[in-house]
């Protein structure tokens, strides 16, 4: 003999589950939802995947020059891998990456005040206010220094909208 007291609970159960799902999976979908940007947040155009092209983002401070990272001294952060020429660089950066991370997620700084993204960089590089900023090549880097006090709060009002288009 089946029992049959038990049928119920397995089909609402089931049912619940599928109604989870179904809703989860609509959320993904819905147009009102936070829709993720079109550009991803960190340029890594240069070495897929790693930040400032495989620079040391703190060297730009500490050495006032491009330095070349190392794998050995490497970061996870904001989903991409950041590498630094030395762990004291790489711990610097750990403790307060919003003080060395460059601007407008590495992209060119001259571009993100006009509107739109472009590549950033590493060596069309220069630091105003303590913050640094990468830019197309260095011709862009000429103009965008000629230009910073008014071009700083464009780009600024325009991150990361700029990411949407």
């Amino acid at each position: 003999m089946t029992d049959h007291t038990q049928t119920p609970i397995r089909w609402t159960f089931s049912a619940l589950i599928f109604v989870i799902l179904l809703m989860a999976a609509s959320l993904l979908v819905w147009p009102g939802r936070n829709a993720q940007a079109k550009t991803p947040a960190v340029y890594t155009g240069l070495v897929a995947g790693v930040a400032v092209g495989g620079y040391d983002a703190v060297a730009y401070f500490a050495e006032k020059k491009p330095v070349k990272g190392s794998k050995e001294f490497s970061l996870m952060h904001d989903g991409v891998v950041w590498l630094f020429a030395s762990a004291a660089n790489r711990d610097a950066f750990k403790a307060d990456p919003a003080k060395f991370t460059p601007q407008y997620g590495g992209y060119c700084a001259y571009a993100v005040s006009q509107g739109y993204t472009a590549k950033g960089d590493p060596q069309a590089w220069s630091i105003v206010g303590g913050r640094l900023f990468l830019n197309y090549d260095k011709s862009v880097r000429s103009s965008w220094e000629k230009a910073s006090s008014t071009l700083i709060p464009k780009s600024d009002a325009n991150w990361p909208k700029v990411l949407n288009k």
